[in-house]
């Protein structure tokens, strides 16, 4: 019997991305997996949401779900809406831009099917595939941002921020997520860190990231922001399971 891995994409304003993400995803053929696809339409302005109201009817033998926000709210909450309609054994998480390649849900995969592990991080930090040289302040914040992390939660990740987390669905719909925004990544990974017997793993992934013209939407902000979540959710707010 086939396993199933609900792919949620968050999507706020990605019109000119959104069909090649999903073309992408809908294509994947992995042995023994069947993929659900949610996309998450964060109150769009563009035409994101018609782009994906078109496909679905084209790819009735896929499982594609159209979920829209009344208002825009965040990618975090997004993704929270997401993970509570998933139906998969497994869930990944997808950028509905171009900057990670569906391709390797093969790579994540292969630890969590080999029972090896519960929660497989994407790293762009380690391997060999190929990587966009972009912004330097960006590399040294991330590297800061997730050695902090690693610090809190005992945890040797090289990639904290990743999107790319994949997870068994029974433990992230049992996680309580509060973080709308950005603050997702250090919220979900210091709760992570505290459930009995985790096993988590990392591999590595490319990364063909995007400038700001070409539609990239953190900055600078919500690197202080991640910091707050770091310290936050590490010692203040440590509840980390739905009661």
């Amino acid at each position: 019997m086939k396993k199933r891995l609900s792919v949620i994409i968050p999507a706020y304003n990605e019109s000119s991305t959104i069909l090649d993400i999903l073309q992408k995803v809908a294509g994947l053929d992995i042995p023994g997996i069947e993929i659900e696809i949610i996309v998450v339409n964060d109150c769009s302005t563009d035409d994101t949401q018609t782009q994906v109201e078109k496909f679905i009817p084209e790819q009735s033998d896929k499982r594609i779900k159209l979920l829209n926000q009344e208002k825009n709210q965040g990618k975090g909450a997004a993704i929270h809406k997401g993970i509570a309609e998933a139906k998969g054994d497994y869930l990944i998480i997808q950028d509905a831009d171009l900057e990670y390649d569906p391709e390797e849900y093969r790579d994540l995969l292969k630890p969590v099917l080999n029972g090896q592990a519960d929660v497989v991080y994407g790293s762009r930090f380690m391997g060999d595939k190929p990587h966009r040289i972009l912004f330097f302040w960006h590399s040294i914040g991330n590297k800061m941002l997730t050695t902090l992390s690693n610090m809190f939660t005992n945890l040797n990740l090289t990639d904290m921020e990743t999107c790319y987390k994949l997870f068994r669905t029974e433990i992230i719909q049992n996680i309580y997520l509060r973080e709308k925004r950005f603050g997702f990544e250090p919220e979900v990974t210091a709760k992570i860190s505290r459930f009995p017997g985790i096993r988590i793993y990392e591999v590595g992934i490319s990364y063909y990231g995007r400038t700001y013209e070409e539609g990239k939407k953190i900055n600078w902000k919500d690197g202080f922001h991640a910091i707050g979540c770091i310290l936050k959710y590490n010692i203040f707010s440590r509840k980390s399971s739905i009661d």
